[in-house]
């Protein structure tokens, strides 16, 4: 254990050193920053580039004719973890929790941009495919996609996961968000940034999933979400590391629907859509549906969230019921999480704590799970260049034999951008 420990820090306290020198500021924002030219200089003289770089997007190519425009870039999280288990035995070790390649930019014109984003930390080349889609703009109100995508459900899931004040995400954000899927959406701003909307119709099946396995069902998913932001665009970024310089606040909601056949015992017609896999809410509880029963899926989210001058705080809750077309059970779900942080040292240290309930199956005694856990981060360029610890104790119920659990979890990560 002490010998990891060590590893581990040597590791952090290399990325440290690594982070010196990161911000360096180019000519012209000095001369900016100085009032030696003027902010319609500044955009004169930093628009389109043949070749550019940019931290965070990488570097991109231009066309001469600016009709065609490729960035190249990524980032890489490399994880130490330490799980002090009651039940089982304790586990150390290190892991690459991701790395992505990405791909993006436009094509012919800048309204029609795209997006191919691979993770590379995952087996199987099907899965490795994770973005991959084509947008059109028609107006910043009406934009169309087709292709795959993170639909836009949870609040925490759709932030990057190198933008998150933790490690990871909680575990009820895990068990109810769908991922990605294969689709088409409608989405756009409404009064600038005041109203987000989007609507999504997919397969349902989950990442890079279709359903022609047999028995699978021909129902399509269904998403709504909409997002108020009344002080000002929001994104969904965690943590305050820029100090914002006025208060701004989100509120949100979305509603998603489903139907999926359950194909074998334990699992259903796919294990890629988020919920329905092991962790999630509805496949970790397939035992309630008969064999070969299609099951209708309702679930929705509200979420809300606020920063200010280094201060953050953001809550979520869900819900989610499932209904048997055949044995007319019912299995409904439900849980939140609130956690808020706050920069000790501007721009730089953040502290942050964070509280989740989950309770996969209401009906149900004894099978809840809680996790309180405590964070810092100290961020060299932002979310582009940082490390983070932190340390939680996870209590979970055993419906099945009526023990508990109280696990300690311990995690180290440094995550840059590039």
């Amino acid at each position: 254990m002490k010998k990891s420990l060590l590893t581990a820090a040597a590791l952090l306290a290399a990325c440290v050193l690594a982070g010196q020198g990161v911000q360096a500021k180019t000519l012209e924002e000095i001369l900016k920053e100085k009032g030696v030219i003027t902010e319609a200089d500044y955009k004169e003289v930093t628009k389109s580039k043949p070749i550019d770089y940019k931290l965070g997007k990488g570097f991109t190519f231009t066309s001469a004719d600016e009709k065609f425009q490729l960035s190249v870039g990524g980032f890489m999280q490399v994880r130490y973890s330490f799980f002090d288990n009651d039940a089982t035995n304790d586990v150390s070790q290190f892991n690459l929790a991701k790395g992505r390649l990405i791909f993006s930019g436009y094509a012919f014109t800048k309204d029609l941009t795209y997006m191919l984003q691979f993770g590379l930390e995952q087996s199987g080349n099907a899965r490795m495919l994770e973005n991959a889609w084509l947008r059109y703009r028609v107006v910043d109100e009406l934009q169309l996609t087709g292709g795959q995508t993170k639909l836009v459900y949870s609040r925490q899931n759709m932030a990057s996961v190198g933008n998150l004040q933790f490690v990871a995400v909680s575990p009820v954000t895990s068990a109810f968000s769908p991922g990605y899927d294969l689709g088409a959406v409608v989405s756009g701003k409404v009064l600038g940034d005041l109203i987000n909307y989007d609507l999504s119709v997919s397969n349902g099946a989950g990442q890079t999933s279709t359903r022609q396995s047999a028995g699978a069902t021909n129902n399509m998913a269904f998403l709504a979400h909409l997002q108020v932001n009344p002080l000002g665009a929001f994104g969904y970024s965690e943590g305050d590391p820029q100090l914002s310089q006025k208060p701004l606040v989100t509120v949100g909601s979305s509603f998603y629907r489903n139907t999926l056949r359950k194909t074998a015992a334990a699992t259903f017609e796919t294990t890629n859509n988020g919920y329905a896999g092991a962790s999630g809410w509805l496949g970790s509880n397939a035992a309630v549906f008969g064999s070969n029963e299609k099951v209708d899926i309702n679930s929705f989210v509200i979420d809300a969230a606020a920063k200010w001058m280094g201060a953050f705080v953001q809550a979520e809750y869900f819900w989610g019921q499932a209904d048997g077309a055949i044995t007319d059970s019912t299995l409904r779900a439900q849980g939140y999480y609130a956690q808020a942080g706050y920069c000790i040292l501007p721009k730089r240290l953040e502290a942050a704590v964070r509280y989740s309930y989950l309770d996969p199956n209401r009906d149900r005694a004894n099978d809840t799970q809680t996790e309180i856990i405590g964070a810092v981060s100290y961020y060299f360029n932002n979310h582009n260049l940082k490390l983070q610890a932190d340390v939680g104790s996870i209590h979970r119920q055993n419906p099945t034999n009526g023990t508990r659990t109280d696990d300690m979890q311990y995690r180290m990560q440094a995550t840059v951008a590039f």
